[in-house]
């Protein structure tokens, strides 16, 4: 896979390579390969699971390492929410050397001064490159570590529910309209939240868990809650709510089902993104509808929220069985999906 622009870009603005280099959420493992080809020892952290399984394993940044190997230049590719990059920084300006520097790059769309005034709280140099095919770097210096802001906490009375969630989270600590739909609409059915968790409702499965919010509510119900993401900061997130919350969710990282044994789970419950990074794509959803029927008990549930204008009814019904359209309002849909007693 070719360099694209923006990491041609940081390649060149970065100049002369160190021997130490951190690529923080390569895109198809393309920048990775050509650090390692131009000599320096490199490093690869990503989020997204689905991009770092694309980095060769040999230079994947291993669990825990991120304490010990100091990088002498950073190369990021920016992160869209100003929330992504504050946790970031953050966590940035408390590892690396005084000497260290860091590109960061990005499609100038998606960029804001706000992205800079968030770099220049942690550290002291902070320059912006010429833009060059829609995209441009920052150059960022001189780490003063400030105050640490994420992961941040907050009580959503709406649902009962504390949350801590990283920076780099869909909707940080906050309760989104399709969530709270999706909670509100759920409550008929999931039960009523268990004097300390002792009533056991069977198996549910939050699929793409954010911050933590779904799993953290079903777990309070008394179900005992799987919390899946492709996301390494969610994965935390989805931890901390839960032990804000003082129940026990088992949270781990993968890409959609996959991991999940057959037949396994009673309630799967997924408020789903419709984009991969920039782009909206709807294909890994109607992927995890295809293969929710594997994982699910007969007499199974599949409750799911989305966006009316997306075609998932059709699907619901074509791969796990009969569906019905628990609630709606002007921009989301609550569908609910049974797989049938023997089958």
């Amino acid at each position: 896979m070719p360099l694209d622009p923006v990491a041609s870009l940081m390649l060149d603005e970065a100049g002369p390579l160190p021997g130490r280099v951190l690529v923080l959420d390569d895109v198809g493992g393309a920048l990775t390969r050509a650090v390692a080809d131009a000599g320096s020892e490199v490093r690869t952290w990503c989020d997204d699971l689905r991009d770092l399984e694309d980095v060769p394993l040999s230079h994947r940044l291993p669990r825990g390492a991120e304490a010990t190997w100091t990088p002498d230049l950073v190369l990021w590719r920016l992160p869209r929410a100003l929330a992504a990059v504050e946790d970031y920084a953050e966590f940035l300006a408390g590892r690396l050397g005084p000497d260290a520097r860091i590109v960061a790059g990005g499609r100038t769309k998606h960029m804001t001064v706000a992205f800079n005034a968030a770099l220049a709280r942690q550290f002291t140099t902070v320059t912006a490159s010429r833009g060059r095919q829609k995209s441009r770097v920052l150059h960022v210096a001189g780490a003063r570590p400030a105050h640490r802001r994420w992961p941040m906490s907050r009580y959503l009375p709406e649902v009962g529910v504390t949350v801590v969630s990283h920076g780099n989270v869909f909707n940080t600590n906050r309760l989104d309209d399709g969530t709270h739909l999706l909670l509100r609409t759920l409550s008929r059915t999931a039960g009523d939240p268990a004097a300390d968790g002792r009533v056991a409702r069977g198996s549910a499965l939050d699929l793409g868990s954010g911050s933590g919010v779904i799993a953290a509510w079903l777990a309070q119900r008394g179900w005992t809650t799987t919390a899946v993401d492709t996301s390494a900061s969610a994965v935390v997130s989805t931890r901390l709510t839960a032990r804000a919350n003082h129940v026990r969710v088992y949270a781990r990282r993968a890409d959609m089902l996959l991991g999940t044994r057959p037949h396994s789970v009673d309630l799967l419950v997924t408020n789903p993104p419709f984009h991969v990074g920039a782009a909206k794509d709807s294909r890994p959803t109607l992927a995890m509808i295809e293969d929710a029927r594997r994982v699910l008990r007969p007499g199974g549930e599949f409750w799911i929220v989305f966006n009316t204008h997306l075609p998932y009814l059709r699907e619901l019904r074509r791969h796990i069985g009969v569906t019905t359209v628990e609630a709606q309002d002007r921009h989301y849909v609550v569908a609910r999906a049974l797989k049938e007693n023997g089958t």
